[in-house]
């Protein structure tokens, strides 16, 4: 039904930019949602946004607000991330997801579709 696909990882220094997309092939439902998630090594996949997809509603883990920003563009059925003032600890694997949802879930287990993941290093 849906396939997701992330793009604009790298390595990046501290306290420098960077923007992941997630690029979407399949149709949206009206309950849409979508969100990033990132996994370290030996670390549990952890919620970082997410977005309604119809109102643009948008919702962020508590350590990257200010700094994240979460977006999409309806048009070309795309998600972006934004990331300002990058720190090594943000180093991951950044993955995105798509479920329906009456509320926006931050458990990974909310989510049914997910994309391959993107590279993110942040150096010091």
């Amino acid at each position: 039904q849906v396939q997701l696909v992330e793009s604009g990882g790298g390595l990046v220094q501290a306290g420098g930019s960077l923007r992941l997309s997630c690029a979407t092939s399949g149709r949206t439902f009206s309950r849409y949602v979508m969100g990033w998630f990132r996994q370290a090594p030996g670390n549990e996949r952890e919620f970082v946004a997410a977005i309604r997809w119809s109102g643009g509603s948008t919702y962020y883990a508590d350590s990257v607000k200010g700094r994240f920003t979460i977006s999409r563009d309806s048009a070309k059925n795309t998600m972006y991330l934004q990331m300002n003032s990058l720190k090594p600890e943000n180093t991951a694997v950044y993955y995105c997801a798509a479920g329906y949802s009456d509320y926006v879930p931050r458990a990974p287990s909310g989510y049914v579709y997910w994309g391959q993941g993107t590279q993110v290093t942040v150096s010091s």
